[in-house]
């Protein structure tokens, strides 16, 4: 029951720091969505998707309500829209690497280390798993930025029809284990090494 509500929590924080990071880029790019639809907040309640709320409970494995942004008020929307993007990954790093840090050198209190270890390790996993170039993760708006333009648009196209169903055959168990936990789990390991040794 510990374990659960640990995992529940450090879910929940890390869903709430990586939507909040979208927002808060989109915001300081020149987009007021996020701000007009309360977005702009560390609260929960606010990055919460009630489906992947209730999924969380369910089987562990949930969601945040997307950040929507107009990329119409961004000055360079392609490469703002990939900057918002990434805004979310970093952001989970970033809270790995200052709980992993206060892991290491400073006296953290007994009760709060196992917490601190599974926000580490879930914040971690958020970020990797959302760098898959794959509609409607990061990492497609992400790529999109980076690509020659046309090429970018065409790959857009593609994932904007079929980006899901990659998506859920990425995620669906072959063979007993599922393809982008084999694709992700490598570099998870390696950061959760490289932060908490």
């Amino acid at each position: 029951m510990i374990q659960t509500l640990y995992f529940m929590i450090g879910l929940v924080i890390a869903i709430t720091i990586h939507e909040f990071a979208h927002a808060f880029t989109a915001d300081k790019l020149g987009d007021p969505t996020p701000r007009a639809q309360g977005r702009l907040s560390l609260n929960p309640l606010a990055h919460l998707d009630p489906v992947g709320t209730l999924m969380l409970f369910l089987v562990h494995f949930g969601w945040g309500k997307p950040v929507v942004f107009d990329p119409y008020n961004l000055a360079h929307p392609r490469r703002d829209a990939g900057i918002i993007s990434i805004a979310g990954p970093v952001s989970n790093l970033l809270l790995a690497i200052a709980l992993s840090v206060l892991l290491r050198f400073t006296p953290v209190p007994y009760f709060f280390v196992p917490l601190f270890y599974v926000i580490v390790l879930l914040n971690i996993s958020l970020a990797v798993f959302n760098l898959i170039p794959v509609y409607p993760l990061d990492g497609e708006k992400i790529l999109a930025a980076i690509l020659p333009r046309d090429l970018a648009y065409e790959y857009q196209a593609v994932m904007n029809r079929y980006g899901m169903i990659i998506l859920i055959l990425m995620i669906f168990p072959v063979f007993g284990s599922s393809p982008v936990i084999s694709l992700i789990t490598p570099a998870i390991e390696f950061l959760s090494r490289l932060l908490l040794g």
